[in-house]
């Protein structure tokens, strides 16, 4: 069996590195070649510093990279046919709308996060919510990760509002600051409060409360390698896909 060619976008960056390792040690899998900005320090495959200067072939892009090179990538993805595994957090709305008009002529696969437990998660906070929201419980979302994240809130923490806003009919907002608010919290909103501090690698709760008890989801991750197996199983998932838009909620059935 051919191994799988890997085209790493944001390869110098730690979860660049992570892939890399867990790639290195796959039977069926390499990395054939790396794009990023940053081209310092030691590599085992060439490594470009935009994808218009790439000439190496893949199966699959895996992209844990920034915004800024979402659409030099995408671009590229396109017309070589490639399909891409999309994990970069902080999109805007226009780049996700380029995403799903990509889906219409290759395989795209996002996530906000990786982890098979926080795709579990997903499901969950949505069937607790159906359950408790009806009886007045509020809900929060807290999520902290290390300081040297630049988006907040994390694209995991919307993504859970997104979830249990759904399962409720998509009745409820979100609220991110409360600081410069002087006012009695609102029934029908979910709270979103971000951590930045240290090398947290990432943690989410959602909190369900209401009178007299309270209810905590929690995820915590110990190592990025969580993310990086996931990345890897879905572009394992994705080569030789029909194009689409496909989430890891297709990857783990």
């Amino acid at each position: 069996m051919e191994k799988i060619r890997i085209i790493l976008s944001g390869c110098s960056g730690r979860m660049g590195h992570v892939i890399a390792d867990l790639a290195a040690a796959e039977e069926n899998m390499e990395i054939a070649a790396g794009v990023d900005v940053n081209r310092e320090g030691a590599y085992t495959f060439p490594v470009f510093k935009e994808f218009a200067d790439c000439d190496v072939e893949g199966d699959v892009i895996i992209d844990f990279s920034s915004p800024k090179a979402f659409d030099g990538m995408m671009d590229w993805a396109e017309e070589k046919g490639v399909p891409a595994v999309v994990c970069t957090t902080g999109l805007s709305d226009d780049q996700i709308s380029r995403l799903e008009m990509s889906s219409r002529k290759i395989a795209v696969l996002r996530s906000a996060n990786m982890s098979l437990g926080v795709n579990v998660l997903l499901r969950a906070v949505a069937e607790v919510a159906k359950k408790l929201a009806p009886a007045g419980f509020d809900i929060e979302i807290l999520e902290a990760h290390h300081n040297q994240k630049k988006d907040a809130p994390s694209g995991t923490a919307i993504a859970l509002a997104d979830s249990i806003n759904e399962a409720l009919d998509g009745e409820y907002h979100y609220v991110y600051n409360r600081a410069d608010r002087f006012e009695k919290r609102d029934p029908k909103e979910i709270g979103i409060s971000a951590v930045r501090a240290g090398n947290i690698p990432g943690t989410h709760s959602v909190i369900y409360a209401g009178t007299d008890e309270v209810i905590e989801i929690k995820h915590t991750a110990y190592s990025r390698a969580i993310f990086g197996k996931g990345a890897l199983a879905a572009a394992k998932f994705l080569v030789g896909r029909e194009p689409g838009y496909y989430s890891m909620a297709d990857v783990i059935g």
